[in-house]
């Protein structure tokens, strides 16, 4: 007998408690080594632009108001620029503004 999953695509209806608990974690993930050395890198995530530590920010890949967790693959550092222009979208969901720049990066990884 198959069952009939009910899978809903994102989490709009994320309590209180849940949003305050994923900040927690991210709190405390800012203060590990780990982190550290993602700021160290000093390059954005998102446009690959070189930035200095204390201008990137934490970006959550998956939004927690979208259902994203706090883990180290959902955790990026990006210039506030990009963190600003991303908000609460998911990268498929503002690809155009991520499209601006593939030629910048893509030179840069060639030389």
């Amino acid at each position: 007998m198959k069952r009939k999953q009910n899978l809903q695509p994102f989490a709009y209806d994320l309590g209180a408690d849940d949003i305050k608990r994923e900040r927690h974690k991210a709190r405390q993930l800012r203060q590990s080594q780990w982190w550290k050395r993602r700021l160290a890198k000093g390059v954005c995530y998102y446009c690959g632009r070189p930035t200095t530590p204390d201008q990137l920010t934490m970006d959550h890949i998956v939004p927690i108001s979208r259902g994203g967790k706090t883990t180290k693959g959902n955790v990026v550092a990006c210039c506030k620029q990009c963190n600003n222009a991303k908000k609460q979208l998911l990268p498929m969901e503002w690809d155009n503004y991520l499209q601006q720049f593939a030629p910048t990066v893509n030179k840069e990884q060639t030389k």
